[in-house]
């Protein structure tokens, strides 16, 4: 499936992001590159990814190259797509409850990338009694406070009416705000309705 108009802009903003502005505009080999990473099937979520890997990587060199091309990162893109693979293992089915969110979010490439590396990651935990259960455990939150960063700013004005609510609820309760456990039933029932607003399980 070709890359979508939402999902060149988002390559393209990324491109420009880590160039801090300089070759803002991808030129036309990196348009072709882009077209070849099309045909193989690469998704646009592993070609940012790849991106992020290039780049951190260059910034730690005592003297990067200045020209930098979308060529530059195929060692990056294809190690994203065999890392993939492995995690791969997640039946299509296991993402599928993407397809259940409301638009405007289901349209948005970003949001869907966090969806479905939230879910992969899940997928990929390992036994509860093994040594790295729990930072794979919190990897999983973070990836997840992702999600629901995106899905909290695609709300934009309703945002507020769901806090107005959520802070009538919590008066109600009589729990005293700005406790340790007012925050802890914050942070629940505000991801639970953004999640509700979306349509997310």
């Amino acid at each position: 499936m070709p890359y979508t108009r939402e999902e060149l802009d988002w390559m393209e903003a990324e491109w420009a992001f880590h160039l801090h502005g300089r070759q803002a505009f991808m030129s036309r080999e990196d348009f072709l590159q882009l077209q070849v990473w099309d045909g193989e099937g690469i998704p646009a979520d592993a070609v940012v990814g790849a991106m992020e890997a290039y780049f951190e990587r260059r910034a730690k060199r005592e003297k990067p190259r200045t020209w930098v091309a979308l060529s530059h990162l195929a060692k990056d893109v294809a190690r994203a797509v065999k890392l993939r693979a492995a995690l791969g293992k997640v039946e299509a089915e296991d993402l599928s409850g993407w397809e259940a969110v409301k638009e405007p979010l289901r349209s948005d490439p970003r949001a869907r990338a966090a969806f479905e590396a939230w879910k992969r990651f899940q997928a990929a935990a390992p036994p509860p009694d093994s040594p790295g259960f729990l930072d794979h455990f919190d990897q999983a939150r973070r990836l997840h406070r992702d999600l629901l960063a995106l899905a909290e700013a695609a709300l934009g004005a309703r945002a507020e009416a769901l806090r107005e609510s959520l802070l009538a609820r919590l008066a109600e309760s009589k729990l005293q705000e700005g406790t340790l456990v007012w925050k802890r039933a914050w942070d629940h029932h505000w991801n639970r309705a953004v999640c509700d607003a979306w349509g997310m399980e």
